[in-house]
């Protein structure tokens, strides 16, 4: 998994926090299209997570997830509405009419 700068920057952010801590990417059962990005703080690294380092900062990829996500771009967006992380996944095959979950083939 790649991430973009502002992405980096917003996880700089995030991450820095008088206890570290580590954002962890995963994904969970959810939607109409069966799968759904899940981000969470946790104290350490699972045993078997994988560690995604760039620019200085770290993310755990839940091992359940990786062949989801394998290859995907992380970036920050912010807009009017709302502030968020959004993933572009080239392993998608079907995603629901409101983008918040997907399948992989």
């Amino acid at each position: 998994m790649n991430l973009t700068p502002t992405a980096v920057t917003q996880l700089q952010d995030l991450l820095n926090q008088p206890e570290p801590k580590f954002i962890r990417v995963g994904v969970k059962n959810r939607g109409c299209s069966g799968l759904a990005y899940h981000l969470e703080y946790v104290e350490k690294p699972g045993k078997f997570d994988e560690i995604v380092e760039q620019d200085g900062v770290k993310v755990l990829i839940d091992s359940k997830a990786l062949f989801s996500i394998i290859g995907s771009e992380m970036d920050w967006i912010e807009d009017k509405l709302n502030r968020r992380f959004i993933f572009k996944n080239p392993n998608i095959t079907d995603q629901c009419g409101c983008g918040e979950s997907f399948s992989v083939g």
